[in-house]
């Protein structure tokens, strides 16, 4: 039976130490077997806070990262390129200071920044996001972390919203310290099949999150879930599937994340369903 988690975004932007007992709690209750931990910016999270929470709820952690303005791996200055090395490789440091297998999120560009690219300028540019991602790699590899690359969807980036692109574009660095991590949300927007993509991810898969076609909780909405589940079964993936919503209630998440209308009753309402909805297909 995989561990079904929840993204503190669904709650609240950004998460810090001092929220963590509160909502860490919160999750443990509602009978969430992990969590996402978002670290938006360096410091806002420490490896003391987070395994004492961690430790006290019995919670199995993971960490994204957050691509906010200004941080770009490519088509950048190198001053935006160094200080977007330097935070990814304190979302790794995190994640081994608390027992994380992973960390994920779309590790290339902004998110939002769009731009047109021919064949030979992507080309170029996959070339360079090789380069600049290899040393969180490596930084990755000697911690004993993955790295998990998400593509978005077209509206939220214009270099990776497939699992073709994100396998192409990442080439010799997939292996044991970088792979993919899927999000239905953008599966169900970008590929023809959700379940062709995670059989197309196959060994590369490190993380999944899931949630309805809506962005709200995953359960009586367009997806596929049977499809999707018989899939992961076929790769053999066994870790963790994690409900990434948000709240509206946050502006600055809301506007990153178009998030314009509550989808559900309650954030709680929201955690609830789809952690039951997840559970009547894993057990």
């Amino acid at each position: 039976m995989r561990p079904l988690g929840v993204n503190t975004w669904v709650w609240t932007s950004p998460l810090t130490d001092r929220q963590l007992p509160e909502l860490l709690g919160r999750v443990a209750e509602m009978g969430f077997d992990a969590v996402e931990l978002p670290l938006e910016s360096a410091g806002d999270l420490t490896v003391p806070a987070v395994r004492a929470s961690l430790d006290a709820t019995g919670l199995q952690p993971h960490v994204v990262g957050a691509m906010a303005p200004g941080r770009d791996l490519v088509v950048a200055a190198p001053g935006a390129v160094a200080t977007t090395q330097d935070y990814l490789r304190r979302c790794v440091d995190l994640a081994a200071g608390i027992g994380a297998p992973a960390v994920c999120g779309p590790f290339y560009a902004a998110t939002g920044r769009v731009w047109r690219m021919t064949s030979t300028e992507r080309e170029a540019t996959y070339q360079e996001w090789r380069e600049h991602l290899a040393p969180v790699v490596e930084h990755a590899a000697q911690a004993g972390v993955r790295i998990g690359i998400e593509p978005l969807n077209r509206y939220e980036t214009s270099l990776v919203n497939t699992v073709e692109q994100a396998l192409t574009g990442l080439g010799g660095l997939l292996g044991p310290a970088c792979g993919l991590a899927l999000d239905t949300y953008h599966l169900g927007i970008e590929e023809r099949s959700s379940a062709d993509a995670v059989l197309r991810a196959g060994e590369h898969l490190v993380h999944v999150q899931v949630c309805g076609n809506d962005r709200g909780a995953p359960g009586d909405d367009q997806t596929d879930w049977p499809g999707i589940l018989a899939a992961l079964d076929e790769v053999g993936y066994t870790g963790a599937l994690c409900i990434e919503s948000f709240t509206a209630e946050n502006a600055a998440i809301a506007t990153a994340a178009s998030i314009w209308r509550p989808l559900a009753p309650t954030q709680d309402d929201l955690a609830a369903d789809g952690l039951a909805f997840l559970r009547s297909l894993t057990t």
